[in-house]
């Protein structure tokens, strides 16, 4: 996705960019991506040739994130939990998502769904790419349904 630059500050839902990536627009009614673009530019930066991952925030509401994640062959990313429900989607490579008594296997096509809080760990079995997915419970729709409006 491409977006112009501007001299002025950035508005509300874009990044303000850097010498490595333009400013990009991450919250919106509609966001489209050429994933094999964002793959192929998150290996081209500084990131990923020094160190043994990168990432990029693509979409980033409120109650909802979408985040490109590369790892190289071997690498970790160690136990954590997320605050919200989990899908991880390998887009290149092979990851595996660990957690205290579940390992899953995520070739090229593979997506997972983790409830909320659940401590894992992912490995790049291969140099992968992959889609994380945090989803929160919104305050908007609670708030919606406590006062009886339709959400």
């Amino acid at each position: 996705m491409v977006v112009e630059q501007s001299s002025q500050s950035h508005p509300p839902g874009e990044t303000t960019g850097t010498s490595e990536r333009a400013p990009q627009r991450m919250a919106s009614p509609v966001l489209a991506f050429d994933l094999a673009h964002e793959v192929a530019q998150l290996r081209e930066q500084t990131a990923w040739r020094q160190g043994d991952r990168n990432a990029k925030t693509l979409v980033k509401e409120a109650d909802f994130r979408i985040v490109l994640i590369a790892l190289r062959a071997g690498s970790r990313m160690e136990e954590h939990r997320a605050a919200g429900r989990i899908s991880v989607q390998t887009l290149m490579g092979h990851v595996r998502l660990q957690t205290a008594g579940t390992n899953v296997d995520l070739p090229v096509g593979r997506l997972v769904s983790v409830e909320r809080d659940v401590p894992h760990t992912v490995e790049a079995l291969e140099e992968s790419a992959f889609l994380l997915t945090i989803a929160w419970q919104g305050t908007h729709g609670d708030a919606a349904q406590r006062e009886g409006e339709s959400v």
